[in-house]
């Protein structure tokens, strides 16, 4: 099975045990501070990662960092196994999968917009608006500038591309009459 494979279960496993026992979004929340103070004390990640130290000393370990943390029961308790089981390296890819599932839970989709030229405040809410009632779901919403579309707009919502640009337009347009 894949690390992605694997991480995805733990996922899941922790979006439900959270869903009923607390708050998912803190579980989240604290998966990730737990995954950037590993990444952010090399030591840490280094002892966490070393197959040597034993995985009683990594359970302990892990345990007085989620002590310190004060970090709520389903997070505490999948960490404490992860470092038991050794599948502390699955953290990473844990987390994605987590937010993805969570952004799922709560029925948000991301979305990634590109304009040739910066949009205004109220054109972005505007056009995020637009894209939650298209959707039927909330849009976190990223923009991004390409002056080389001309105009119009790429919007990314997931696999699926909507390419409104007149660059995209124009190449049509060359197509059809080159094909004549």
């Amino acid at each position: 099975m894949s690390m992605r494979a694997s991480a995805a279960r733990y996922a899941r496993a922790l979006l439900d045990v959270a869903i009923k026992e607390s708050d998912p979004e803190r579980a989240g929340h604290e998966l990730a501070v737990f995954v950037d103070l590993v990444n952010g004390h090399p030591d840490l990640e280094r002892v966490l990662a070393n197959p040597v130290v034993s995985a009683a000393d990594k359970r302990a370990m892990v345990q007085q960092v989620v002590d310190r943390l004060q970090l709520s029961t389903p997070a505490a308790k999948l960490l404490t196994l992860l470092a038991a089981r050794g599948r502390l390296p699955l953290l990473p890819d844990l987390l994605d999968v987590y937010r993805e599932r969570l952004m799922e839970h709560q029925r948000v989709v991301r979305a990634e917009v590109t304009t040739a030229a910066p949009l205004s405040n109220e054109r972005v809410a505007q056009l995020q608006q637009r894209l939650a009632s298209a959707t039927g779901r909330a849009v976190t919403m990223t923009t991004k500038v390409n002056p080389a579309i001309i105009g119009g707009v790429i919007t990314r919502i997931g696999s699926t591309v909507y390419d409104g640009s007149v660059a995209a337009q124009l190449a049509k347009v060359r197509r059809r009459l080159s094909e004549r």
